[in-house]
């Protein structure tokens, strides 16, 4: 199969969404050794989850359907441009290569626009619009010394 058909795919599933209200106009599918492994489609609203973009909904069936958290290996065909939560799990599972078809300025222009998250990223702390603070550290560090002295830890 080809790049295109894995893509078509990515967007029928858009289509699909954009019918059927069941969340964004987006859609994805994981492929491997040429294969369609998994798919998803933006389930925002109808599950009530702001993560259940498609690319995250694709990883998460991609995983399951390997039994594996790391997706070395596979291509993830999407839609749209992933927004910056989509693209920080791409590299979280370990995707070889990203295609998309719609770019972010063109989820922009029909009220998906992720440009402040963008622009969020890389200021400081102290200065982005959710206000954060740092509290007990010194007690949070008391897990992180268990999970480095653990001789039988999965490393991701």
């Amino acid at each position: 199969m080809s790049a295109e058909i894995f893509m078509r795919r990515a967007i029928a599933l858009s289509v699909e969404q954009a019918r059927s209200g069941g969340g964004g106009p987006f859609g994805a599918v994981i492929v491997k050794d040429g294969r369609i492994i998994a798919e998803g489609a933006n389930r925002v609203t109808s599950s009530h989850d702001p993560t259940a973009h498609a690319e995250i909904v694709a990883i998460r069936n991609a995983c399951a359907a390997l039994h594996d958290f790391s997706l070395a290996g596979c291509q993830i065909y999407t839609s749209c441009e992933p927004c910056p939560m989509c693209l920080a799990a791409i590299y979280w599972a370990r995707l070889d290569r990203i295609h998309y078809a719609n770019g972010r300025a063109d989820a922009a222009r029909i009220g998906f626009d992720d440009a402040f998250l963008y622009d969020e990223i890389p200021r400081p702390v102290e200065l982005r619009h959710i206000p954060t603070d740092r509290l007990l550290p010194e007690e949070a560090l008391a897990a992180f010394a268990l999970w480095e002295r653990k001789p039988d830890k999965i490393r991701y």
